[in-house]
């Protein structure tokens, strides 16, 4: 059996050179010790932009039957750049459409995920950044009966019970002169350091094992 990611920045894989940036799809294989992990996730994609550029066509050619297709998208979704943008109840949830059916041809198993939370504090509350693309994706995966793994609701209140500061370890919070990658620095709260790609990483691993998925 072989795990193939489909998603964004979030969960792609980085340099050493990159560094501290990591994504949770780059650190799934420690979780999963003995399964083989195709992390096809690239930033700046989108449900659509991913299409486009024939990612998941290329997928497509390689699926067996018994693989997992990981689906995890939204945070370019929502992008006003129009090769990127979709409508969360139309074209998004086509698009999402188009992924598990690819999978379903080749008999194997669709997994949607639902995006990691943005650490976005205001007034000492993390505050919901995506809208309704979380609520799609869960509505797609009850009507088609496809796994879910709400990695949002679990992201959100993972962030929450660390609190405004001590989440700031999980994500890009560099300061200026540690990483030549960075050297003035850099405060994202969308993309991940190690700890935080681990913590997500885990959160996936643990609920596929769980569904019996692996």
């Amino acid at each position: 059996m072989t795990i193939y990611i489909c998603g964004d920045s979030t969960a792609a894989s980085y340099t050493p050179e990159q560094a501290p940036i990591t994504g949770w799809g780059q650190v799934l294989p420690v979780f999963l010790p003995g399964v083989r992990v195709e992390n096809r996730a690239m930033a700046g994609r989108s449900t659509k932009s991913f299409l486009c550029e024939g990612r998941l066509q290329k997928i497509e050619t390689e699926l067996s039957p018994g693989d997992l297709l990981l689906i995890q998208f939204t945070h370019n979704d929502n992008n006003e750049l129009v090769w990127r943008h979709t409508d969360p109840w139309t074209s998004f949830y086509h698009n999402l459409e188009i992924y598990v059916d690819t999978a379903m041809l080749h008999q194997a198993r669709p997994v949607l995920l639902t995006p990691i939370c943005r650490r976005c504090w205001q007034e000492g509350k993390l505050m919901d950044m995506h809208g309704e693309y979380p609520n799609v994706i869960r509505a797609l995966a009850a009507q088609r009966n496809v796994p879910l793994i709400d990695i949002y609701e679990m992201s959100t209140a993972y962030v929450g019970k660390l609190g405004e500061e001590e989440s700031k370890k999980l994500y890009m919070h560099v300061e200026p002169g540690v990483f030549p990658a960075y050297p003035n620095g850099l405060t994202d709260d969308t993309h991940t350091r190690r700890p935080g790609a681990e913590a997500y990483a885990r959160m996936t691993a643990d609920a596929l094992k769980e569904m019996g998925l692996v």
